[in-house]
């Protein structure tokens, strides 16, 4: 059973579209589920001041999407670096255990889309986002994971 405010996020969502010169965009996707979520980032002077989403999967995935974007304006780039799946999760007040990894999903759009602004800005240190292959999961590159995500308007 889904909480009132997954109901709502989902019904509701806040901050659905693009941000055209986005400062940082993440995609990323996982393949057991098919959700994809595309995150988009205005920053001004360290601080996230717009975010924007799409996302193509269940409802979980457009809750947690638009949640994550209220999360994540307002907060200074290291801030918004620190936004968990579970800060996500419990923002909606929980949810079903079999739809935790759509905050999983939220959390690592943030990530792919700050790591994107901090690449764009020369914010990245020779270790991060390198060659990374993104598969020993220990960072939130989400590299082999990720789908195209084409917009189908």
């Amino acid at each position: 059973m889904y909480s009132e405010k997954v109901m709502d996020h989902f019904s509701n969502p806040r901050n659905v579209g693009e941000i055209e010169d986005a400062d940082g965009v993440g995609q990323v996707g996982n393949s057991k589920c098919g959700d994809i979520m595309k995150m988009y980032l205005k920053i001004e002077d360290n601080i996230v001041v717009d975010a924007k989403f799409k996302t193509f999967g269940c409802g979980a995935a457009v809750a947690t999407s638009s949640m994550a974007t209220e999360l994540v304006k307002g907060k200074t780039v290291e801030e918004a670096m620190n936004i968990t799946n579970k800060a996500v999760a419990e923002a909606l007040d929980g949810l079903p255990p079999a739809k935790m990894h759509c905050s999983n999903l939220a959390e690592e759009a943030i990530a792919a889309a700050l790591t994107d602004y901090r690449k764009r800005n020369g914010l990245v240190d020779s270790n991060e986002g390198g060659d990374c292959t993104g598969e020993c999961s220990c960072c939130h590159h989400s590299h082999g994971r990720e789908e195209n995500f084409e917009d189908e308007e």
